[in-house]
């Protein structure tokens, strides 16, 4: 929020890291930090890793999740470091980018979907095949360091491009297509709006709650990846479009954007984004700042933007209701349209449309297109 911009605690970003890791399958049993004042080679220091060596005798887990990206050389040595000597270690480590991307794998649907994210996945590891061959470092320079370790390496790198090029060809067609019937839609003039927001905030439940939509919504991050259209009466008689995209999160990898790009071009040709906003979440104005600066970041932050306050129906005490009034103030001190709402409950949904017929340009009936 412009002037006050709240910041992310470490726990608070270590729980969000907690749930991502149980959104993608894991059993967490433990969460921990440091404070460093550089970055290490093995990320984290001595006494923490001896730390967590006691702990894993105890309480047995085989993966550390780490909360920044990790340079290759970091992940081979804090995996190292939990291996005994003149052995391979047995403990996996992976950073948050890798974890996201895991999620959105599992999550992925449509072809687009999975297209998509193994682009992520491609691009995410391309750098970091040399680390899987840093082994070659020991050879020094001179005789013996051009053999087949190094043609590997760099038949990997051809294939793992190779690799890359077609996914971005085929996601390319499907752009296209996509643009087709993004223009198609506005010769007909019927506005468009699209929703964002930071993951987990209920834009699915809000489509299917306007739309019947019937999209995938659970409680869970990224559970809808694929952008879904539906076609939404408003009070007065006429329709527009209403888009759901992909939610952003944290530390977004820049991989996932640029792989979701196509997706996220929904929001270049809406007349109005529609920000939904977590308001029982108690980092709503952390969610809040993240999808601006998304948007900003993707150039459509000067739309016109209707703040859609939900999951009003889960506020239950003082705070929260103090939380509410002040992102209420706040969205309305700016100028944002500000509306409260619960796409469980139906509460607010009415004013909504309302504040949407009043931002957009009408069509007539007669005019719309079938979808």
């Amino acid at each position: 929020m412009k002037g006050k911009r709240p910041t992310w605690s470490v726990s608070d970003s270590l729980d969000e890291l907690a749930q991502l890791a149980s959104t993608a399958g894991a059993d967490v049993v433990g969460i921990t930090s440091q404070q460093l004042e550089r970055q290490l080679p093995t990320y984290l220091g001595k006494g923490k890793i001896e730390e967590l060596k006691d702990i894993r005798s105890k309480v047995y887990f085989d993966t550390i999740i780490c909360d920044d990206e990790l340079t290759p050389t970091q992940q081979r040595n804090l995996e190292q470091a939990f291996a005994k000597k003149g052995t391979v270690s047995d403990l996996k480590v992976i950073d948050r980018a890798a974890l996201i991307i895991d999620v959105f794998a599992k999550h992925a649907q449509t072809r687009e979907g999975r297209l998509q994210v193994e682009l992520a996945q491609a691009e995410y590891l391309l750098p970091r095949l040399a680390g899987q061959w840093s082994h070659l470092e020991r050879l020094g320079g001179g005789i013996g360091t051009r053999g087949p370790g190094e043609t590997q390496i760099e038949t990997d790198r051809r294939l793992a491009t190779r690799r890359i090029q077609k996914l971005k060809s085929n996601l390319e067609d499907i752009r296209k297509h996509r643009e087709q019937y993004r223009r198609q839609r506005q010769r007909s003039g019927i506005p468009m709006v699209s929703l964002v927001g930071y993951t987990n905030a209920g834009k699915s439940t809000l489509l299917n709650a306007l739309g019947r939509a019937e999209v995938t919504a659970k409680d869970q991050l990224f559970s809808t990846l694929d952008p879904v259209t539906r076609r939404i009466n408003l009070p007065n008689g006429t329709q527009f479009l209403l888009t759901d995209t992909v939610g952003f999160i944290q530390k977004l990898p820049p991989a996932l954007v640029a792989a979701f790009r196509a997706t996220l071009e929904e929001l270049f040709t809406a007349e109005i984004l529609i920000h939904v906003v977590d308001i029982s979440h108690p980092n709503a104005p952390e969610h809040v700042n993240v999808v601006e600066d998304v948007l900003r970041d993707l150039n459509v932050d000067s739309k016109s933007q209707i703040i859609a306050l939900n999951k009003v129906d889960l506020l239950n005490n003082e705070l929260d209701e103090e939380l509410k009034s002040n992102l209420s103030s706040f969205f309305k001190s700016s100028g944002v349209t500000a509306v409260v709402t619960s796409a469980e409950t139906g509460l607010g949904l009415n004013e909504l449309l309302k504040a949407i017929q009043n931002n957009v340009k009408s069509v007539p009936n007669d005019e719309l297109i079938n979808l």
